[in-house]
């Protein structure tokens, strides 16, 4: 799940008219009552009530009847600013951020904090734009840089203007506060020989240089990153090594892309990884991740698989590190060693599965301690397998289902919304993909740190 950021590339704020403020929230409303957009009316800092007519008072002097707002708190002001922003729509929420920074100097100031929380370097041209904006030889520009917390970066070679990997170190090393970063790498392929419009696996075999050492050096002297998610779509096999190298003191790993081959020469990865997500087509060995998460057999809560993994590689997990997670996420688990695998994981408090088949023997056997379930309905689940499971225990909290077509008209549907509603048990229905695959963010158990 990439989340929408705001693009360094789109400094330049313009004004928001006010009849665009129809699509806006509720609070969003509510911030242009009390301090309206630019190019509606002058803005002032203090609001007065509506004057009504004064009336005589018995000794014959008028007495008025205006009310007068005193001027209202700026901390007031940025919190509803804030909670507009609250529900991490990026994309709607900039254009807001970019008008309230227009209002006057009172707020630009810390708007432009919330702005560059999290940032977008595509190109050069938005390096550069980046980089001036941080300029840390200025009070405004520390902090700025001090306010960004997540950075992506797009190092696509195969772009004419694609951003320099000692630019994109020399951007990270302006953040002093940064803790997450997104990286994505693409290949560029020989002059010719590139395939435009073809989506399969012909574009991911491009070569993409290794970082240099001045490159290695600056992100080393830069901030400690908890938090990493690299998406290689080129064949360097040697990137991802690096980037682990650089920052042993990782806690949430994210990688995908193209599945890298294990080094025999390299000492194993001495970070203590509390989250994994692996977002491969194919399963990484099981001597690659021997070797990633050699320093992880305590640490490790969370594992979150985009595609089941193969047998070996899923043995492996369950067997070395299923007395101690607690959040598990695989979009099948449908064989029966799956199954009895999952049974064994005491401490599992959060199962996310996408697959709507699966046999009642695997809803008897989860953990009793489970908090929070996802999972998939069409006509042919045994819904009444997951009522039995909500009857006898006590623990769940929530069960978020995702509706296949066939689903919607499932026979026991509203026998399942009775006993999520006797046992006290959040109940939420989706037909949309997307919104079901975000409930892994929003219980905030395995991407907490996005």
């Amino acid at each position: 799940m990439v989340m929408p950021r705001f693009d360094v590339f789109s400094l330049q704020l313009s004004a928001t008219p006010t009849g665009s403020l129809r699509g806006f929230s509720p609070v969003q409303r509510l911030i242009s009552t009390f301090y309206p957009y630019p190019g509606s009316q002058p803005c002032s800092m203090t609001t007065t009530m509506p004057v009504k007519p004064s009336h005589q008072a018995p000794n014959g002097r008028s007495q008025p009847s205006c009310t007068t707002l005193t001027e209202m708190p700026l901390e007031l002001i940025l919190s509803i600013i804030e909670l507009a922003c609250a529900d991490g729509n990026r994309d709607r929420n900039i254009p807001l951020l970019m008008a309230c920074c227009l209002v006057c100097k009172t707020w630009s100031a810390t708007v432009q904090k919330i702005l560059f929380t999290e940032v977008t370097l595509r190109s050069q041209s938005s390096f550069q734009s980046f980089i001036k904006a941080v300029d840390r030889t200025t009070p405004r520009g520390r902090m700025l840089g001090d306010s960004v917390k997540r950075m992506r970066v797009v190092l696509d070679h195969n772009q004419p203007s694609s951003l320099h990997h000692h630019s994109f170190a020399l951007a990270v090393t302006c953040c002093p506060n940064l803790f997450h970063l997104d990286i994505s790498l693409y290949g560029c392929a020989e002059p010719g020989k590139d395939v435009v419009g073809v989506p399969n696996v012909s574009r991911l075999r491009r070569l993409a240089p290794c970082f240099d050492d001045q490159t290695i050096s600056l992100l080393k002297s830069g901030p400690k990153i908890d938090s990493l998610h690299f998406n290689n779509w080129s064949e360097n096999q040697q990137s991802i090594y690096q980037l682990l190298d650089i920052w042993p003191s990782l806690q949430f790993l994210s990688i995908g892309g193209t599945t890298p081959l294990p080094q025999t020469n390299l000492p194993p990865f001495p970070s203590t990884l509390q989250r994994l997500s692996l977002r491969f087509q194919n399963t990484p060995s099981v001597e690659f991740m021997r070797w990633l998460l050699h320093n992880s057999t305590t640490s490790l809560r969370s594992l979150h698989c985009d595609r089941d993994p193969c047998v070996d590689a899923l043995e492996y997990l369950m067997c070395t590190f299923g007395s101690q997670l607690e959040s598990i996420s695989m979009p099948s688990l449908a064989s029966p060693e799956c199954a009895d695998m999952i049974s064994g994981c005491s401490r599992l408090r959060r199962l996310h599965t996408e697959r709507p088949s699966l046999p009642v023997t695997f809803y008897k056997n989860l953990p009793s301690g489970l908090e929070h379930i996802s999972l998939s309905i069409d006509h042919d689940t045994q819904i009444n397998a997951i009522i039995d499971y909500i009857m006898a225990k006590d623990t769940l909290r929530t069960l978020h289902v995702f509706l296949w077509n066939s689903g919607r008209t499932h026979p026991l549907l509203s026998p399942l919304r009775i006993a999520c509603t006797y046992r006290g048990i959040e109940l939420t229905m989706t037909d949309d993909l997307c919104l079901f695959r975000a409930d892994l963010r929003n219980v905030g158990d395995l991407l907490s740190f996005c």
